[in-house]
């Protein structure tokens, strides 16, 4: 039969209406409700950024060749995004704005500020803001201007003495200074918009004009690099001059308040070259993702924290590797605290019998102590091999800092080729004991990233398995060759799963044998969770699956273009997103074996990206106590009926109705690991 599938633009949209949900939800504290829209919208700025200029073309093409389908999403991601922006508004200045105020914190939304504070905020405008204001005369012709990506501005209307009219675009610096200010006065605390200082001093930089009107805007650029062929010369040049034009890319959105004349609209456009745009009407503020540094606080207005628990098994005066040896381990982050990793670094550079470091970095935080441990341990003259992947979208800049000062203290830095991402998240430490080489691991589902392992939920497997670390000392052999793909490598990868080697032939083959499990009338099932699912050939594979009785649980946290729930094609596959206070992240892959189940772990989503364009490492789990604490794990998340939705096969999100006992699976999670040997900090 033909297989369809949902739309990934359409479906990422909705996952981002599952982080709305949040923000609308009564049950949380106002401020994490905050948070949600911010990071609502900072989603919808990546969109734009990313994929918008993806759809609008796909959707041009495919108007001069009269396929309705693809202009049909275009339209449905436009009424989607007007919909979602709406329902945004309401609980933003209907619900979380009152409920603030409630907590004697009055945020000042597009209303006059109040005398009672009045001289603060003119003296703040005078002595900080003032300083920052850059006027461009939009009508005078005598300067181009060109707005950067994502940037405040408003467009100031004015008329002169002789009665013409002068535009000029007015930058609003919230790149320089906080977007909010806050003044505590008679007991209250007041918290004005950057842009209100400004719009509300207007009259004390234009003396002599009337101001007829002002209107804030913004505009959103696409944030694609542009790699042309293969890479001559210094790969770190290359991205660094890419990364320079990034914010000079094509204008994908411009996102205006309400009200504007039309007159003033189309001079705009006409003026910065917006022809080809998506015109947006928004609210009178934008990039409210900076809503996540609103500067409010007090009891009971955030979540109350759990503690990060620590494996007391570790001895405070043990090698880390010692313990390692003992028998493989497991770190779920953020439930327990990152210090384990952190050491096993640190203890790598520190140790004298360790002589090689071997890591590959995607996504590292901004002060990383990790990358600092691994300077450390090159100019103690270890041998430190890292793989930094320069093209991670938006942390390039990051990674070209880091992977500098690891040259420079001695690491052998080793890059990708423009067609080939390295995703996996893998570190080997070689050490000579008594003239033994022993070997230890780690092997990850999430980023070497100690920033974000306090929000992401990640699994982190430490070995001294020799099936599991042979295989990993070929990966890196085969990293070390800068090998432009898999293409002439024989490499035989016995235990791990690496994407451009045997990754999706093995997942096809563990799928293969559940359904000849079904056909014979054995039980037979398949458990998976990812954060997105695009890649056809699989998902065709999964609806075979089903259709030959397979029963198929998975938990998709973003895109997902499987249709589950279809007769004849689907309908023994279910798909729920979680969405709580930590972002999902980890990827686990169950598969029922005749009840010898096999769990594995790792970095590959199945997208197309991830399958045919990235080195991906997925490994299995060994270890019965591990492999049944993840499964405990998962089966919690498929009785969550708190934070949980499912997908049904119109791609909406359906809540799932909270019936006793009520499972929120994060915190039935943390509470699973409190009963282990672990301590809170």
């Amino acid at each position: 039969m033909e297989y369809s599938f949902f739309d990934r633009d359409l479906s990422w949209l909705l996952f981002n209406e599952r982080i709305l949900m949040e923000a609308e939800s009564e049950d949380l504290p106002v401020m994490e409700r905050v948070s949600f829209l911010s990071i609502f919208s900072s989603n919808l700025d990546e969109f734009y950024r990313v994929r918008m200029p993806v759809v609008m073309a796909l959707g041009k093409l495919n108007l001069l060749a009269k396929n309705e389908q693809s202009e049909d999403v275009l339209y449905k991601a436009q009424q989607l995004i007007e919909h979602m922006q709406n329902r945004f508004g309401q609980v933003f200045t209907q619900r979380l704005i009152p409920l603030l105020k409630e907590n004697n914190i009055h945020l000042l939304f597009h209303e006059p500020i109040p005398a009672a504070i009045r001289d603060t905020v003119n003296d703040y405008f005078y002595s900080q803001v003032l300083a920052f204001l850059h006027p461009v005369d939009l009508t005078g012709g005598k300067k181009q201007f060109f707005p950067e990506n994502n940037q405040l501005y408003f467009l100031v209307n004015l008329a002169l003495k002789d009665g013409k009219e002068k535009s000029v675009i007015l930058n609003i610096p919230s790149n320089q200074l906080p977007r909010f200010f806050s003044v505590n006065q008679d007991g209250r605390q007041y918290i004005v918009f950057l842009d209100d200082i400004i719009r509300y001093n207007l009259d004390k930089i234009y003396k002599t004009e009337t101001i007829k009107g002002c209107y804030s805007f913004k505009i959103t650029r696409d944030a694609e690099l542009d790699l042309d062929g293969d890479y001559n010369g210094d790969v770190q040049e290359q991205i660094e001059k890419q990364l320079a034009k990034r914010d000079l890319g094509l204008a994908t959105r411009f996102l205006h308040q309400p009200g504007i004349p039309l007159r003033i609209l189309h001079l705009i456009e006409d003026k910065l070259g917006l022809q080809g745009s998506s015109i947006v009407e928004g609210g009178f503020y934008h990039n409210l993702k900076d809503l996540t540094g609103l500067p409010a606080g007090g009891p009971g207005l955030k979540y109350t924290k759990w503690p990060a628990l620590v494996n007391r098994q570790i001895g405070a005066n043990e090698s880390i590797f010692d313990f390692i040896a003992k028998g493989d381990c497991i770190f779920h982050a953020p439930y327990q605290s990152y210090n384990t990793i952190l050491r096993f670094f640190n203890e790598a550079a520190m140790d004298e019998d360790v002589e090689e470091i071997s890591v590959t970095l995607y996504r590292v935080a901004s002060d990383s102590r990790i990358v600092n441990a691994l300077i450390s341990a090159a100019e103690r003259g270890k041998k430190v091999r890292v793989l930094v992947e320069l093209k991670a979208r938006f942390d390039e800049a990051n990674n070209i800092k880091w992977a500098k000062k690891l040259k420079a203290a001695g690491a052998s830095i080793i890059y990708s080729d423009k067609a080939i991402k390295v995703h996996a998240k893998v570190g080997l430490v070689k050490r000579v004991v008594d003239g033994r080489i022993k070997y230890a691991g780690l092997l990850a589902t999430g980023n070497f990233n100690e920033s974000t392992a306090a929000f992401y939920t990640d699994h982190i497997l430490m070995t001294t398995n020799p099936l599991l670390l042979r295989d990993m000392d070929l990966l890196f052999i085969y990293l070390a060759k800068k090998a432009k793909s898999a293409d002439g490598y024989d490499i035989d990868f016995q235990h791990l799963l690496v994407a451009q080697f045997n990754l999706q032939s093995k997942f096809i083959e563990l799928i293969d044998r559940e359904i000849d499990q079904a056909r014979k009338g054995n039980p037979a099932a398949i458990t998976i969770k990812m954060n997105n699912l695009e890649e056809r050939v699989l998902i065709g594979k999964l609806y075979e699956a089903s259709q030959a009785g397979v029963q198929i649980r998975m938990i998709v946290r973003s895109i997902c273009c499987l249709i589950p729930g279809v007769k004849g094609m689907s309908e023994n596959i279910t798909v729920r997103r979680i969405v709580d206070r930590y972002l999902e992240h980890g990827r686990i892959f169950i598969f029922h074996n005749s009840g010898k189940h096999e769990v594995f772990m790792g970095s590959a989503d199945w997208m197309n990206r991830n399958i045919y364009r990235r080195i991906e490492v997925c490994f299995p789990v060994y270890d019965e106590g591990i492999k049944n604490e993840i499964m405990a794990m998962i089966e919690l998340q498929l009785n969550d009926n708190v934070k949980a939705v499912t997908l049904n096969e119109q791609l909406q999100n359906i809540r799932v109705h909270g019936t006793e006992p009520l499972v929120q699976s994060q915190r039935a999670i943390y509470e699973l690991l409190q009963q282990k040997v672990y301590e809170q900090v």
